[in-house]
């Protein structure tokens, strides 16, 4: 009778005061996690700016730039170097920005983006070298594969479609494999920047002096890899979750504010970039359909390389 009394009375009974503290350390536990909130990473945001202007923005003018004896053209170019160290450097700083997200995210859909966002950036990296070293050839951007003139003079004709599975490694498949898990992760990123105190969500300083060449940065992504529907889907993904968020009361924090203004500078550049350009024959052309966004490499050759 007595050992049944005191069974009844252990702290850790199902009801008793021990599981009480558990369940209310647990429950404090997870409230700490729905309210913390991240400081502005101006140190990830810098680097991850300046590396994309230096090392993607920069390695064809590197090319150019660098005397071509110094780089043969059976060899890798210093462009190559850029972008081997961009592949190694980008996946860093995306797992950096990870860890510092206010909210757990699924690690399982990071390793895959991230996995595959490695094997997308390098075979765009095989693709590229070769189409940018074809510029030394005579190779024109603003044309098609096959009505380039040191291609469509080829024999045997089979070998114009290595040249066109070329361009397809580089121009779409590496793009998608790069740039699909890229946004991706930059979107799970921003589910987790809100925060539930208004008086947070506000932008610093030096946030404010990195938005406009992040911004600018991305125009360059999308126009040039030619990716606007995957980045106007991720933009109104974006908006769309900001809306559910505010009903629930929760508000961007600087790091999600960061982002959507960059991107609402890029929307507003591309905007700009495709005004200009309407009305020019040879890139539409070149870009035919509905969604019609150059690429500044190939404005570059038709009215920049051409007339020097």
């Amino acid at each position: 009778m007595e050992a049944a009394t005191r069974r009844r009375q252990l702290p850790g009974a199902a009801g008793g005061p021990g599981v009480a503290f558990v369940q209310a350390r647990h429950g404090s536990v997870k409230a700490e996690d729905k309210d913390r909130t991240a400081p502005f990473h101006f140190d990830l945001w810098f680097y991850f700016t300046l590396q994309n202007w230096v090392l993607d923005f920069g390695r064809p003018i590197a090319m150019l730039v660098f005397p071509i004896q110094w780089f043969p053209l059976n060899k890798p170019s210093v462009g190559d170097y850029f972008h081997m160290t961009y592949n190694v450097i980008t996946p860093f700083l995306l797992l950096k920005l990870i860890e510092r997200s206010p909210r757990t995210l699924p690690r399982s859909i990071v390793y895959v983006s991230i996995i595959t966002f490695i094997m997308g950036a390098s075979i765009h990296l095989v693709g590229d070298s070769v189409n940018h070293r074809l510029l030394f050839s005579g190779y024109q951007h603003h044309l098609s594969v096959r009505e380039n003139p040191i291609i469509k003079n080829l024999k045997p004709e089979t070998l114009i479609d290595s040249f066109e599975l070329l361009y397809y490694y580089d121009e779409y498949l590496g793009h998608c494999m790069w740039y699909i898990p890229f946004f991706l992760i930059l979107f799970m990123y921003f589910s987790g920047c809100f925060t539930t105190c208004k008086a947070e969500s506000h932008m610093p300083g030096p946030a404010l002096l990195l938005v406009v060449p992040s911004g600018l940065y991305y125009w360059y992504l999308v126009t040039e890899g030619q990716i606007f529907i995957l980045f106007i889907f991720t933009f109104f993904a974006m908006l769309a979750l900001v809306l559910h968020q505010k009903r629930r009361r929760l508000f961007l924090d600087s790091n999600g504010l960061f982002l959507l203004y960059s991107f609402a500078l890029t929307l507003l550049l591309v905007a700009l970039w495709v005004a200009w350009l309407w009305n020019d024959p040879v890139l539409r052309k070149k870009y035919p359909g509905v969604i019609y966004v150059p690429e500044p490499w190939a404005f570059y050759t038709l009215h920049i390389s051409s007339q020097q």
